[in-house]
């Protein structure tokens, strides 16, 4: 089973034969297909195709090279699609320095309003770059893109693109150029792109694989282009298979049937899941093996923005504590844990938060202040006694300085909120008697051992 998590079915090119194009993707196992819109009309017409085709998704957006022509009035539609079940990501959108079709001021202000509109409608962001790498990556950062998450799409082995897509939690979609004769630096950049950051895509009708290259592309073509990867990555396909269907399914929701649960209760605590993204990939996540804690499905297929969330809690005061914990790392979405926890403090809450202590990382500043008015407690999961065992067992975006970050972390946190802990798992490879003295006597906060296999 694959995803082609970028196409243009819309392309009149599909005019003529669109049923077929979808029955040979599936005939070749491409059970999902994410079929991005790029202007108004496009937008329309995927919103329509992924009502007619159950295994066909979409994304509306505004691609750069329509930036000029984008009026008020566009946007206006551009949310109203966007609140549709099956539109699951805000894109294409971004910058395009090379052809120059639109002004960049207009590609600009374009981008940014798309960003704007994917943190508010929690949905993940296409981002398209060519050409533009400082604009756009001044844009991601200036704009917190960290906190919609999303993919770089049509990755064209830029290091520099790759590295902080990959430091902003972004996934990286791969395409037919990885089969092309003359893409060695496109396959060697393709080795540092982690497997549980890869995605696969056509971008049919474009960029045909080298098998078939000056025909149409279509998404069957996903298989020669799994195959490359299989290569270049060293690595079984079925490897290459699964992990870029799960990582489609964490990104957009796609083959996820049932939205899980936002809110859920174990004992007196009220849990929060706003999102299944997390800025690590632990071996020991529970969520590798299932979709459930004690009996709740936690699987999202879309993330919840703070108001649905703040309708699902109800009264907080039912509860000893509301804590942000779900199947991702909750401060990726600083802006939404803020102004819910707010609001359960305003109404008489206590809250927590169960994080994995790379919020500087993600956010590049200190974010212990900014959480001091609406935040009680805070669970910093440390789990491991040094950097090599951390990296090894946590398989952090941020590399061998995620473990420092998360210390410095807790450090931090101790000057603007009362109660400050740790935990550590008893994963086979971690000293516990080392961790307990790190807590202790380095950052001279509670700790806690957590049972390895246990969960609530």
């Amino acid at each position: 089973m694959f995803t082609d998590s970028h196409a243009h079915l819309d392309d009149s090119q599909y005019n003529g034969d669109r049923d077929e194009v979808i029955e040979r993707a599936a005939a070749a196992g491409v059970d999902y297909i994410v079929n991005a819109g790029s202007n108004p009309k496009d937008n329309a017409l995927v919103a329509e195709l992924s009502g007619k085709y159950p295994g066909v998704y979409a994304a509306v957006g505004i691609h750069p090279h329509h930036a000029a022509e984008a009026t008020e009035a566009d946007f206006v539609e551009l949310r109203k699609l966007a609140s549709l079940e099956k539109v699951t990501a805000i894109g294409e959108t971004g910058l395009d320095y090379f052809r120059n079709l639109a002004p960049a001021d207009a590609q600009k202000r374009v981008f940014k309003r798309c960003l704007g509109l994917a943190k508010e409608l929690a949905l993940p962001i296409i981002l398209h770059s060519r050409d533009a790498e400082d604009d756009s990556i001044e844009i991601l950062r200036s704009e917190n893109a960290q906190e919609c998450g999303g993919v770089l799409h049509c990755f064209n082995g830029s290091i520099k693109m790759r590295d902080e897509a990959l430091r902003l939690g972004f996934y990286i979609a791969v395409g037919g150029a990885v089969t092309f004769p003359k893409a060695d630096a496109l396959r060697e950049a393709v080795k540092g792109i982690p497997m549980s950051r890869l995605l696969l895509e056509t971008d049919c009708p474009y960029l045909a694989p080298a098998s078939v290259r000056g025909k149409r592309n279509e998404p069957a073509n996903i298989l020669e282009i799994a195959k490359k990867v299989s290569e270049v990555l060293g690595r079984p396909l079925n490897e290459i298979e699964a992990s870029s269907t799960s990582n489609a399914g964490y990104l957009f929701g796609v083959g996820i049937k049932t939205q899980g649960k936002i809110v859920y209760e174990i004992r007196d605590q009220l849990y929060l899941n706003i999102t299944n993204r997390c800025s690590n990939h632990c071996t020991f996540c529970i969520r590798n093996g299932t979709d459930f804690v004690k009996g709740h499905n936690l699987r999202l297929k879309k993330e919840p923005t703070p108001a649905e969330v703040i309708a699902a809690i109800g009264d907080p005061k039912k509860y000893r504590e509301v804590v942000f914990c779900g199947y991702g790392e909750p401060l990726i979405r600083l802006s939404a844990v803020k102004e819910i926890g707010s609001w359960v403090k305003k109404h008489g809450g206590k809250i927590r938060i169960d994080t994995n202590g790379q919020a500087n990382l993600l956010h590049r500043r200190e974010v212990a202040a900014e959480l001091a008015g609406s935040v009680d407690a805070v669970s910093v999961s440390l789990n491991a006694q040094d950097s090599a065992c951390y990296d090894k067992m946590c398989c952090s975006q941020y590399g061998e300085g995620a473990y420092q970050g998360l210390k410095e972390f807790v450090l931090d946190a101790k000057n603007h909120i009362k109660d400050v802990a740790v935990t550590f798992v008893t994963v086979p490879g971690v000293d516990v008697e080392r961790c307990k003295e790190i807590a202790e006597k380095e950052l001279g906060v509670k700790y806690r051992v957590r049972e390895y296999g246990k969960v609530g």
